[in-house]
């Protein structure tokens, strides 16, 4: 039995630590889950009847390790979601009058004049460091919704919220990412 789980771990564990490193986009994460196949494997190899390919066996064990850390993630963001959702609120009602109109501030004129925001190497670095002070569920979010091909059902699903909680979420996260840039961003 060790020898096969030995095999197994040299045969596929790049492959399997790849897709979960394609998942998670965490070197650590990808490392835990993988560990966590093969230790699930170990303990479920008597039941393993040789049906199916042991890779097959091992990514389908893999695949159910990811659905789990993003739904122990959603949970752990959903207990701090109430606390985030007063502070974050409290912090974006100074971006509205008392009619809920959007305040002038002046800042916006320097929005407006850089026309390809992106081509400055400073907000860059800006922007990037913003993003990363958002919360986890928000970075998420904000990254699964601009730099990936997803679908919002499939953000919603990877995040386990409903639309409605999604789009509030990127509406939070813009209005911080906005503060964020004008409180740091030096044009």
């Amino acid at each position: 039995m060790k020898a096969i789980i030995e095999e197994w771990f040299h045969e596929y564990s790049d492959d399997l630590y790849g897709w979960a490193y394609h998942k998670t986009s965490s070197k650590e994460v990808a490392e835990d889950l993988v560990q966590e196949t093969f230790l699930s494997a170990v303990k479920g190899l008597k039941k393993f009847q040789n049906k199916s390919n042991p890779k097959t066996w091992l990514f389908a064990i893999l695949n159910n390790k990811i659905i789990d850390h993003y739904r122990k993630k959603a949970k752990s963001a959903a207990v701090n979601n109430e606390r985030l959702e007063h502070k974050y609120t409290n912090t974006t009602d100074s971006f509205f009058d008392s009619n809920q109109n959007w305040k002038v501030s002046g800042s916006e004129v320097a929005w407006e004049e850089e026309v390809h925001l992106l081509d400055n190497s400073e907000f860059k670095k800006t922007l990037d460091q913003c993003v990363d002070k958002l919360p986890d569920n928000w970075r998420l979010a904000v990254v699964s919704k601009y730099l990936t091909d997803k679908t919002t059902d499939q953000i919603c699903q990877e995040m386990n919220v409903n639309v409605s909680n999604y789009w509030q979420i990127v509406h939070r996260s813009k209005l911080m990412l906005k503060k964020c840039i004008d409180n740091n961003w030096k044009h």
